[in-house]
């Protein structure tokens, strides 16, 4: 059974930082790209970042310059570092995992084949 466990979310003033986890388990860690993906009240899920399973990553343009994705294969473990820190950032952030061969869309969340139940991170101004 695959289980992305989400941690480190909370709350935050404009500016601040954050950093949030992603435990896995129950997969074959290496072969899939893992990504976060974040949904505002009201809003759509959107992609935020993507770690691919060598050294690739890849970020939204909203949060590019601010947010650094790193992963650690050999604890199955995902972090999401969230600097400079805006009102607009707050939302439900979820981790997500993809298989390494599938070539669609990495921000289509449709093309993940797990995730994680979420973890609320709030921005004040």
């Amino acid at each position: 059974q695959v289980q992305l466990v989400e941690s480190g979310g909370g709350s935050a003033q404009t500016g601040g930082s954050l950093r949030l986890s992603c435990a896995a388990s129950g997969l074959i860690f290496g072969t899939y790209h893992m990504a976060w993906f974040r949904q505002a009240p009201g809003k759509e899920r959107e992609f935020v970042a993507i770690h691919w399973t060598g050294t690739v990553k890849y970020y939204s343009d909203s949060v590019k310059g601010r947010f650094a994705i790193s992963r650690d294969n050999n604890n199955n473990t995902i972090h999401l570092a969230m600097n400079s820190l805006k009102p607009e950032d707050t939302g439900v952030y979820f981790c997500a995992a993809r298989k390494w061969s599938d070539n669609r869309d990495q921000s289509d969340g449709a093309s993940y084949n797990y995730w994680g139940q979420g973890t609320q991170v709030t921005v004040s101004s």
